[in-house]
């Protein structure tokens, strides 16, 4: 951490405010760009203003005037439909750039609107590190621990993230019994669990008969600053919705959601949550 005001570009989910609830308590100042459309209501309890996502130059201008020195992007942000976007005459500038890179896959579009912000003097910061580090240890997390078998899923699910990852795809996938049941794309998470959910029951486990394995890792080629994986409680209860017996990711490439809530939830509901070390 710099120790500088954060600009904090939040998205939706709860990554925005467990950001914005650190530098709360460890005294660093902080100014919310909360994204329309987006942002969680809760996270006007800290000073900052509503931006469209095309106001690229108000949002500069804002986080200048309150005087930020680095930026923080997190949360979920679907990718817009740009002909809709209602650009200022700073977005209108820069929006065939970001389009043209929109067009290569979100990696590629992310290093472009990071470009922007680094070129207006401001460090970009990972949520990572700014939550002190709070990311997937190795082995078990909490009470339960993988069996050999479904280790071997764990480790297959991983391996499909990760050549998703390599296309630009997703970032998380279920395997059980061997099975590739889902891969996230476009839709998140919470959607390709609920996807696995809906599955017939002869293909996934149950409340009572826990079977199968979420795995979530970063894509190869995307900046980890911006867009690790992060799991929470929420994660931990639609695993255990869809009949999973647990949820792994590599050590030190998965950010966790209130550690300690995680940890809580697994145990309650019999789940591992397992850090894979490579």
């Amino acid at each position: 951490m710099t120790g500088s005001k954060l600009g904090l570009i939040a998205g939706g989910g709860d990554l925005p405010k467990a950001v914005a609830q650190r530098c709360e308590a460890e005294g660093r100042g902080v100014y919310i760009v909360r994204l329309d459309g987006f942002a969680d209501p809760h996270l006007t309890r800290w000073p900052g203003d509503d931006f469209g996502m095309a106001q690229i130059g108000a949002i500069l201008k804002a986080l200048k005037s309150n005087g930020c020195g680095a930026v923080c992007l997190a949360g979920i942000v679907s990718r817009p439909d740009f002909k809709t976007l209602k650009p200022d005459f700073k977005g209108a500038t820069l929006l065939p750039g970001i389009v043209a890179a929109a067009a290569k896959g979100d990696d590629a579009l992310l290093r472009k609107i990071l470009s922007v912000f680094e070129a207006e003097g401001f460090a970009v910061e990972g949520a990572d590190d700014i939550l002190g580090g709070e990311t997937l240890s190795p082995g078990p997390l909490g009470t339960m621990t993988p069996t050999p078998e479904q280790l071997s899923d764990l480790r297959k699910a991983l391996h499909v993230a990760e050549k998703a990852g390599e296309l630009d795809i997703g970032q998380g996938a279920v395997v059980c019994d061997g099975l590739v049941l889902a891969v996230e794309a476009q839709e998140g998470t919470d959607a390709m669990l609920g996807r696995v959910a809906g599955l017939p029951s002869d293909l996934r486990g149950s409340a009572s008969e826990k079977r199968g394995v979420l795995a979530k890792a970063p894509k190869p080629i995307q900046d980890l600053r911006v867009d690790m994986p992060v799991i929470g409680p929420r994660t931990v209860e639609m695993a255990a919705a869809a009949g999973l017996a647990g949820i792994g990711g590599v050590t030190g490439r998965l950010i966790l959601i209130d550690r300690p809530a995680v940890i809580a939830t697994a145990d309650r509901l019999g789940l591992f949550v397992w850090g894979e070390t490579r």
